[in-house]
């Protein structure tokens, strides 16, 4: 796999993760974190270039793309992996959580997919791949901010795939299950459930770049429910819900394990 791709939120992961599949697959890897000091470990560990890079600001999103064509030539792949995730109840997300939440969910992919377009469409060729989630249409109580954020960032891809798709550029989802990272810090499974791994995100994201389609789930046997989720009685998802402990998880959750977590995304 002779590309060039860069990665945001590569310091830790399915970020991490990615970048190391990549990497191995024969790629040229670029990552950027806004944990400068985490970017940099993350780099040394992969053996790969890492840069700050704040996804909600423009420039410094252009910067951190114009640093990852210097070695190797065009930006073949991005991969829009940065994002945060607040839980609890809706009434107790204060108003800087959830602009932060949909700034960087939200505006840091179309940012980095609008700079990224720039750059392919004029070559007619190229991938973005953003990390959505199975959140994104699989609504949660506990999750509302974050629910929303990736809700937004599914529509905006696929709009997005449909504007570009006759033009060489290929744009991609991906809508992971839960995933042990920190974002799930403090969280229980659902019953019966496992969690999946930031590998396995990576594999998916390696086999689009190997072979580019609008959208994987991961696992890939839930993606009969997204498809028929629309379909399902509400009485029926909310009985599925209790089933799995799905309408209490982010509800009934572990504070003092997210402090870590918590604190760092809203520094």
């Amino acid at each position: 796999m002779s590309k060039v791709i860069a990665v945001t939120g590569g310091a830790r992961g399915i970020g991490f993760a990615t970048a190391r599949a990549l990497k191995d697959k024969g790629a040229s890897v670029v990552i950027g974190d806004i944990d400068e000091a985490a970017a940099e470990e993350a780099g040394e560990r992969l053996g790969v270039a890492a840069y700050p890079l704040d996804v909600t600001s423009r420039a410094s999103f252009a910067a951190f793309l114009d640093r990852a064509e210097e070695p190797a030539g065009p930006l073949d792949v991005l991969v829009n992996n940065a994002g945060i995730m607040p839980i609890g109840p809706v009434t107790g997300e204060s108003d800087a959580d959830a602009r932060r939440c949909m700034d960087i969910n939200v505006h840091g992919v179309m940012i980095g997919t609008k700079l990224a377009l720039g750059r392919m469409l004029p070559r007619g060729a190229g991938h973005v791949i953003n990390i959505a989630s199975l959140a994104g249409v699989l609504p949660t109580p506990g999750l509302a901010l974050y629910n929303a954020s990736k809700a937004a960032v599914i529509a905006f891809t696929e709009a997005t795939r449909l504007e570009v798709l006759d033009r060489g550029v290929n744009v991609s989802a991906v809508l992971p299950t839960f995933t042990n990272t920190e974002l799930v810090a403090g969280t229980r499974s659902p019953k019966g459930q496992k969690n999946c791994e930031p590998e396995d995100i990576a594999a998916a994201v390696v086999e689009l770049v190997g072979r580019p389609r609008p959208q994987a789930v991961v696992p890939r046997k839930l993606s009969g429910q997204v498809r028929i989720g629309g379909l399902v009685p509400d009485r029926v998802k909310r009985a599925v819900a209790r089933r799995y402990g799905l309408d209490k998880i982010f509800l009934e959750y572990d504070e003092d394990a997210r402090k870590g977590y918590d604190a760092r995304i809203r520094a």
